[in-house]
């Protein structure tokens, strides 16, 4: 689609627009679906914006498939009811006419569109709003046949003013499908961060710390080098995001 090429190089001249201050990570949730002819170009832009564009940004992306195409021919391997829901209620906290894909959600507050004239300011807002610190401590994944993927989860919420729910996405950072029937059969597609699980831990109190330990299974066969975890803290809504971080399983 024309849109995200229009997209991708609006992004790029953002980039070069001259020196930016350091700024906070940014939030890209990308509700989209293998079943879907329009979606293809969407992941190819999420997957360069996978590969931080803006200098001084940390984009932190999620490729959240939804299952309301899967009548359609073709059941999406990675789409999951939950998705749709997010998705959803996404869409009646932004007041938005309904739900579509490909749809991107930035910050939990805005919703970017391949046309959009206001793409500049979308991600200029968002990266420069103050964020709070958030750390994932050292992964570990152990066993093979039920692997489980341990982690530990910081947040300071000491000059927060509001609430946020703690949630971790567990994802896998790059996978193919030979997609066989539907609106796009007989195409090879690539996807970047494809959530596999997303989970509620708990809250962050306003003027308090969040610590917590994380565990989950991951499916048998998950080569661990392809798993990214990915945390962060929303205003229940869902709502403003208000911090994210990354981190990959290490290599060994």
């Amino acid at each position: 689609m024309k849109v995200f090429a229009i997209l991708l190089a609006t992004v790029f001249a953002v980039a070069g627009a001259g020196d930016k201050p350091a700024a906070s990570p940014v939030l890209v949730e990308l509700f989209t679906s293998e079943g879907c002819s329009s979606c293809p170009p969407a992941d190819a832009w999420l997957e360069k914006m996978d590969t931080q564009p803006l200098p001084g940004d940390e984009l932190v992306v999620l490729s959240e498939h939804v299952d309301y195409w899967n009548h359609d021919g073709w059941k999406d391997p990675y789409s999951s009811a939950m998705f749709t829901d997010r998705q959803g209620a996404y869409v009646r906290a932004l007041g938005l006419s309904e739900p579509y894909t490909p749809q991107i959600i930035v910050d939990g507050t805005a919703e970017l569109r391949g046309n959009d004239p206001h793409v500049n300011q979308i991600f200029q807002k968002a990266a420069d709003d103050a964020k709070v610190p958030l750390h994932i401590g050292p992964i570990s994944v152990e066993g093979t046949t039920a692997p489980i993927l341990r982690a530990h989860i910081e947040a300071d919420g000491s000059s927060e003013e509001h609430n946020g729910d703690v949630y971790v996405a567990v994802a896998l950072s790059h996978v193919e499908s030979k997609v066989l029937h539907g609106e796009n059969s007989g195409r090879q597609l690539s996807h970047v961060a494809v959530v596999e699980s997303l989970k509620k831990i708990g809250k962050l109190e306003k003027g308090r710390r969040f610590s917590q330990d994380f565990q989950t299974k991951l499916k048998p066969g998950t080569d661990p080098k392809n798993i990214r975890l990915i945390a962060f803290v929303q205003e229940p809504g869902p709502g403003k995001v208000l911090g994210a971080a990354l981190e990959r399983v290490p290599a060994h």
